[in-house]
């Protein structure tokens, strides 16, 4: 069962049954109880509607042949009285009350209202006809029907059954309050003489169970669905709310802040919530480690750097003289550019709603005093976010297509639930298969080493790691009327 569980958990679920399933953990549990609670109950129905079924076919045929086996004998004792006789018994059995059957005689067949067909009433003619067929072979003819007593014609001049005296049909036929259908077995017993014969059955409302799934079960079951599913979303938000607080503090923490998640709940979440908090603690203490490192080596290096400086310039030799000063020019640069990729990333402020028309307006103005051209349309969007970090991260895009392109356009669109910040330059782009090296330590091409030989090679990586650190994503590509576009997608405020 086990190694069963693995292979099927460690296959990947079609793309089109992923597009199916709704987003949220709550609406995948909601979707699969409810499938799960309709399926049961549709089976359950079922099979209940298939034993209700045949319970009903065989109660129902029991009841027929017990009708049948009494219409028989009744049949052939008016069939051997002589006719003028015949009136004779039938008004003694009225006066006595009746007795199973109604009974009269009539001189033709009556036409009768026959109720709608259904599958007990039809099982019931064909039983009773097939029976008193094979009991009374010298039947001239014979009709086996239901009717409704309101509509119920018991003579040839159109008499109705509730135009007789109660005592001839109140131990025979049920009229109030709630009427049954009334079995009509009418048999030619000789050339103008019908014999008529009426009745119940003897579960009179027999034909209730003709629909095993009454509108009261489907109610039942509909109550049934929405407790189920009630009960469900309880248990279901108990599940994904801690799951959602622990999403919303991881995304928090990865943005810089110190989210503390409660330790209430049960005991998975308390063991969670533990582990989230120790892991936090390490991160920060190993950040601070970090920085602290850094400064260090800053300390550290710089003056064995500038000793060995000191030294080279006693040196006799020019060419040597020079080897060395471009050796040491070379680790001072990676070591301030790695102090500065470091200092970049670590800014320490708090989260606050961001005008991106102040901040990018600013920095517009900036550029134009300093001589160069940019473009911007303001835009009236914000995002949340630390105020400083996102204006160096877009600080070093904006000057790195101020350097390499010369002039610089700055668009701002607002996307489903992100800002889109796209920095686009008018230089000679960038070769597709070099793209994905841009955000790499110390990776300069060549047209930006002439372009502008300070730098470091660290501008894109830091601008992308800010970004990344407010939950966005930062995108290079060549656009298609030339130069290089920086495409910046962050959360909406």
């Amino acid at each position: 069962m086990h190694s069963f569980l693995g292979r099927w958990a460690g296959r990947r679920a079609p793309n089109w049954f992923e597009r199916l399933l709704p987003a949220s953990l709550l609406a995948r549990f909601l979707l699969v109880m409810t499938l799960g609670v309709l399926a049961s109950q549709l089976i359950g129905n079922l099979i209940w509607a298939s034993y209700l079924k045949g319970k009903s076919e065989q109660e129902v045929s029991q009841a027929s042949s017990h009708v049948a086996s009494g219409a028989a004998s009744a049949i052939q004792y008016f069939q051997t009285l002589p006719p003028n006789f015949r009136h004779l018994v039938i008004e003694q059995m009225r006066e006595m009350g009746g007795t199973r059957f109604f009974i009269s005689t009539n001189d033709s067949e009556i036409h009768l209202h026959s109720i709608a067909p259904k599958p007990l009433s039809n099982l019931v003619i064909e039983q009773i006809r097939h029976q008193l067929s094979a009991q009374l072979p010298q039947l001239l003819d014979l009709k086996v029907d239901f009717s409704w007593p309101e509509e119920l014609t018991v003579a040839n001049d159109g008499t109705r059954i509730a135009e007789l005296p109660d005592h001839w049909i109140k131990d025979t036929l049920l009229i109030q309050p709630r009427p049954a259908p009334v079995l009509v077995i009418q048999a030619q017993i000789e050339q103008g003489q019908w014999l008529y014969l009426a009745t119940l059955m003897p579960d009179p409302f027999f034909l209730d169970n003709s629909n095993p799934l009454p509108l009261e079960r489907w109610v039942l079951q509909f109550a049934t669905l929405l407790t189920v599913l009630l009960l469900s979303w309880v248990v279901a938000r108990w599940i994904t709310g801690p799951l959602a607080a622990l999403s919303n503090a991881a995304e928090a923490f990865g943005k810089g802040e110190s989210p503390i998640l409660p330790e209430t709940g049960s005991v998975e979440f308390v063991r969670t919530a533990q582990a989230f908090a120790a892991m936090r603690e390490r991160i920060v203490r190993y950040l601070e480690d970090r920085e602290k490192l850094f400064t260090a080596i800053s300390h550290d290096l710089r003056t064995p750097i500038t000793r060995l400086k000191l030294r080279t310039e006693m040196l006799d030799d020019d060419a040597a003289r020079a080897e060395f000063h471009e050796d040491l020019d070379e680790l001072d640069m990676m070591v301030k550019g790695a102090l500065q990729s470091v200092k970049d990333s670590d800014i320490h402020e708090n989260h606050t709603s961001i005008s991106l028309d102040a901040m990018l307006g600013r920095m517009v103005r900036d550029a134009r005093l300093a001589g160069h051209e940019v473009a911007f349309t303001r835009c009236g969007l914000r995002v949340h976010g630390k105020p400083l970090a996102l204006k160096r991260a877009i600080g070093n895009l904006l000057d790195n297509a101020l350097y390499y392109g010369h002039s610089a356009e700055i668009s701002v669109f607002e996307g489903v639930g992100k800002r889109v910040i796209v920095i686009r330059d008018h230089g000679p782009g960038v070769p597709d298969d070099a793209l994905e090296t841009l955000f790499d330590p110390y990776v300069r091409l060549e047209h930006g080493r002439h372009s502008n030989s300070h730098g470091h090679g660290l501008g894109l990586g830091i601008a992308r790691n800010i970004i990344q650190a407010h939950g966005g994503e930062l995108v290079l590509n060549n656009h298609h009327e030339g130069g290089l576009q920086a495409v910046i997608m962050l959360p909406a405020d």
